[in-house]
């Protein structure tokens, strides 16, 4: 991606630019010792992929949430975004959490509360599928078009054939609704893990940070390929057979699984996120991430 390339030396206003980036670890000191060890780690993570998707282009100014599971208890608790914040100021120590019900159990370090109503769609997702842990609710203007049409997402490109099985969700206004939660945890299902909101966008689940986000990658991509390749009419796109979609996503879901490097086994997305990661890092960001495994130059013979 440009926007994770190093920044060139020839200015020294580049220089500042380098310089400045807000890091996302800044859990120290007495902030440190606040979290155990597994939710220092979850906050940067977390805290990363909302710059990841800030570098990305695809903020909503304040709006939007990306929310994940700190555990599995009877009463689970989640971290997300302080609403007034935008995403390229979040950090490990600024994520707020609170409980199924959207109510704050950690302030976080910034002043900002939680939009409770932006909650619902997530709480609705948490409750109903404790297997998600990381669900991202986006609406950029190709997602949003996508989810307004009546064809729906097309298997016409081969990031849309690595999503599998999609889920609907007709638009009733804004997400506030105690029944309306329930029609969507139905409309979900028990396996799908992305569920295309009509006229709203999407919302991205996965058992884990790295598989929402690489999902989430692939979301985009296909529906930028399907706004543009529309303007032909769907009589003009040639749509591969059931057989070759089936063969791309069988394939395409294995390939990080299958991939051996020095013996780790590579969960969905773990791989292309840990690189990202690396990526950002390089240039300063200070990521916090847990690495599998950090590219060593190899010894001249």
């Amino acid at each position: 991606m440009e926007v994770l390339s190093v920044p060139t030396k020839s200015s020294l206003g580049n220089l500042l630019r380098a310089t400045t980036i807000l890091p996302i670890n800044d859990l120290k000191g007495v902030k440190c010792s606040t979290y155990a060890e597994g939710e220092q780690q979850l906050r940067c993570k977390l805290a990363a992929l909302y710059r990841v998707v800030d570098l990305c282009g695809w903020t909503h100014g304040i709006y939007n949430h990306i929310s994940v599971r700190v555990d599995n208890s009877d009463q689970p608790q989640f971290l997300l975004n302080p609403f007034g914040l935008m995403y390229h100021e979040i950090t490990a120590s600024s994520l707020v959490k609170v409980n199924l019900n959207g109510d704050i159990v950690d302030q976080g370090t910034s002043m900002f509360s939680v939009n409770k109503a932006g909650f619902t769609l997530h709480s609705a997702i948490h409750e109903a599928r404790p297997d998600i842990k990381c669900v991202i609710h986006l609406h950029t203007p190709a997602a949003t078009a996508v989810s307004a049409m009546k064809c729906g997402l097309l298997p016409l490109s081969q990031e849309s054939m690595l999503l599998g099985n999609i889920s609907y969700h007709e638009y009733h206004g804004i997400f506030v609704d105690e029944k309306e939660k329930e029609i969507l945890a139905k409309n979900l299902g028990p396996t799908n893990k992305i569920i295309i909101l009509h006229n709203h966008g999407v919302a991205v689940c996965g058992e884990t940070i790295e598989e929402a986000f690489h999902l989430t990658f692939n979301f985009m991509a296909a529906c930028e390929a399907q706004v543009r390749s529309t303007s032909v009419g769907l009589k003009n796109i040639v749509l591969p057979s059931n057989d070759a979609q089936a063969q791309a996503y069988n394939v395409g879901n294995k390939g990080a699984v299958s991939i051996d490097s020095s013996g780790f086994g590579w969960k969905c997305g773990e791989l292309e996120f840990e690189a990202i990661m690396r990526a950002m890092d390089s240039v300063g960001y200070r990521t916090g991430y847990d690495y599998k495994l950090l590219p060593i130059a190899r010894q001249e013979k």
